[in-house]
């Protein structure tokens, strides 16, 4: 089964499309890429652990660090993809390498947010459920494709949502920690997520039954 890809308005970006030739022309191929994702997603929980033993503009740079490393992360996804079919380097193992470690990265990406707020009730409960309601997501997606139908990438909280709205959070507890605010925002940006997540794999699930039920 090839893996579909998602719709992304920046892969006809000019800096997306030059950054793919680069890559190319460099040597780099799209293996490689989706494998340094999974090294920033690492980074971003890495980041995201030192988190409580820090206080101020400490703890501000290591969530923006950890927000950095997020971004990253969602460029590697991008540029792979780019260099294996706008380049021409899609190989018998590239749809692999292109969802496997995307689910790594998830799991990295959110448990450790989850374990930045880990002094707050629930905190790594919350990071927990927000890996895996986002792994019930992605299995849904791939569902689909394997009886045969187009894989649904539809949200509210698909994969570049989780992430944007991560982002969002991170940066927020960041401002949070510099004024010495009641950390409040990552709580929050994983409880979207999760719910988000759940609505997700709903809406792509009676997507599936409703395109099965119409053959």
């Amino acid at each position: 089964m090839e893996i579909s890809r998602r719709v992304l308005a920046t892969r006809h970006a000019g800096w997306a499309k030059r950054l793919a030739s680069g890559l190319g022309r460099a040597g780099v191929r799209p293996n490689a890429v989706s494998i340094a994702s999974v090294v920033f997603a690492l980074a971003a929980a890495g980041a995201f652990a030192l988190v409580p033993d820090l206080t101020g503009l400490r703890r501000a740079a290591a969530l923006t660090a950890a927000a950095a490393a997020i971004q990253l992360r969602l460029l590697c996804n991008l540029i792979d993809g780019m260099l294996a079919v706008e380049e021409g380097f899609k190989t018998s193992t590239g749809d692999i390498y292109n969802d496997l470690p995307d689910r790594v990265a998830d799991v990295f990406i959110l448990v450790g947010a989850g374990y930045s707020i880990r002094f707050l009730p629930q905190g790594t409960t919350l990071g927990w459920a927000a890996a895996v309601t986002a792994m019930l997501t992605a299995y849904v997606r791939v569902l689909g494709g394997s009886l045969g139908l187009t894989q649904s990438f539809i949200g509210p909280m698909a994969k570049q949502h989780r992430m944007f709205t991560l982002t969002i959070a991170s940066l927020l507890f960041a401002v949070e920690a510099v004024l010495g605010m009641p950390p409040r925002a990552m709580r929050i940006g994983l409880g979207v997520i999760v719910a988000g997540s759940i609505v997700t794999a709903w809406r792509r699930t009676v997507r599936i039954m409703r395109e099965v039920d119409a053959r």
